[in-house]
């Protein structure tokens, strides 16, 4: 009981700065869209993980039980800390910009990604401000060591712009198609597997929400049909037996066994009914492209966030990337790769280093599921900053 009063106290001060009717509305509506239950539910606790922890941890209903947990605490007294340190026209913008989080499709976790970077800059020995709060700077950050300062610019850019099939596009798929497989299976007892090709790819916008209906329509079609294909430019729908030779009765193992066998790519549903299993294997015409998506925004908003007068660090967080996924990026050097193409262009005349960031280093998580470092960064050679002493802690390569 003294860890759940310790939690909810911790984070006080940041509810206070959130308000009370903004935090209970945000927590209501999340409440509402994960009510329809089935995998949009799943995705949207995953998504929201941090408000919903952090609400919990306010109710003082359970203890912080990990010491991502405890991070997340953390964060949350380091925002307001940074608040009360603040001038009147700081705390205004840091609200607002709390309040932005809480509101649509909005998280908190680039908003922790800025006081994390503050935190990790001034352990470097850097002193830092908060020049974007405090002075409406462009760029966020102002570090200042031995005489030399820096401009740092924190943003966020989703995985999810990287991938031809969305995974939100991919959830309420199934889930809006899971009723019809289950009496198809009740009927017609068996393994399936039915193989879907998307050369167009499906997303969450609202352009893609009749391409979405339009496949579910064809799916049902086909079953009703008893088709075993259907094709055209826009999707191409296979319908086999499924024939796994370790595909377990569960389907963990049988998700396990579908993985090796589809790769990470892949978008992958089961559905169990009277004894049978229709498994779904989903894939975009083209391979995923999360770093490519990741130059892309930097590229956008370099240009933007620095004054051109210091040296800049974009300060980069992948979001919506899992552990598989945000390992093999870094593992198959994909992200240096694009940074570094990056840092070739007039684009990154004024950036000296690009450090990136997920949800895993943000929470403390250990390698090798998180940079060993707490982030990845990239210096800029042809920067003429770029073998300032007083920078290195900061723009240093770290692979």
């Amino acid at each position: 009981m003294a860890d759940d009063r310790a939690g909810a106290e911790t984070v006080r001060g940041f509810f206070d700065l959130a308000g009370v009717k903004p935090w209970a509305s945000r927590i209501a509506a999340l409440q509402r869209a994960m009510a329809a239950g089935g995998r949009a539910r799943r995705a949207l606790q995953q998504r929201h993980a941090l408000e919903l922890t952090l609400d919990r941890l306010r109710r003082g209903t359970a203890p912080p039980c990990h010491d991502a947990e405890r991070r997340l605490l953390a964060l949350a007294q380091e925002t307001a800390a940074a608040a009360r340190q603040l001038s009147a026209a700081g705390r205004a913008r840091l609200r607002a910009r709390l309040r932005a989080s809480l509101d649509g499709e909005g998280t908190l976790a680039p908003l922790f990604h800025l006081i994390r970077a503050a935190a990790l800059y001034r352990a470097r020995g850097f002193t830092v401000s908060f020049a974007g709060l405090e002075d409406g700077a462009p760029f966020d950050l102002l570090l200042r060591r031995d005489g030399v300062e820096a401009e740092v610019a924190c943003d966020a850019v989703s995985a999810e712009e990287g991938r031809g099939v969305h995974r939100g596009a991919w959830v309420r798929l199934v889930d809006r198609i899971d009723p019809d497989l289950q009496t198809w299976l009740a009927a017609h007892p068996g393994r399936y597997l039915l193989k879907l090709t998307l050369p167009q790819g499906l997303r969450t916008d609202a352009a893609d929400q009749e391409r979405l209906a339009a496949l579910h329509t064809r799916i049902r079609g086909m079953l009703a049909g008893q088709r075993r294909a259907d094709h055209d430019e826009a999707a191409v729908l296979r319908l086999d037996p499924l024939m796994l030779a370790a595909a377990q009765a569960d389907e963990l193992g049988l998700m396990n066994s579908l993985r090796r066998e589809f790769g990470h790519e892949a978008h992958l549903a089961v559905t169990e009914a009277g004894g049978g299993v229709f498994v779904m294997a989903a894939r975009a015409g083209r391979e995923n492209e999360v770093a490519v998506a990741l130059r892309r925004r930097m590229a956008q908003i370099a240009p933007q966030r620095f004054t051109g007068t210091r040296p800049g660090i974009l300060a980069m967080l992948v979001e919506d990337t899992d552990r598989t996924e945000w390992r093999l990026l870094r593992e198959r050097l994909e992200l240096e790769g694009e940074a570094r193409q990056f840092l070739t262009h007039k684009e990154a005349r004024w950036v000296v280093a690009v450090s990136c960031a997920s949800r895993f280093e943000l929470l403390g998580v250990k390698a090798p599921d998180a940079a060993a470092e707490g982030e990845l960064r990239f210096r800029n050679p042809a920067h003429p900053a770029a073998r300032a002493a007083a920078l290195a802690p900061a723009v240093q390569s770290s692979v």
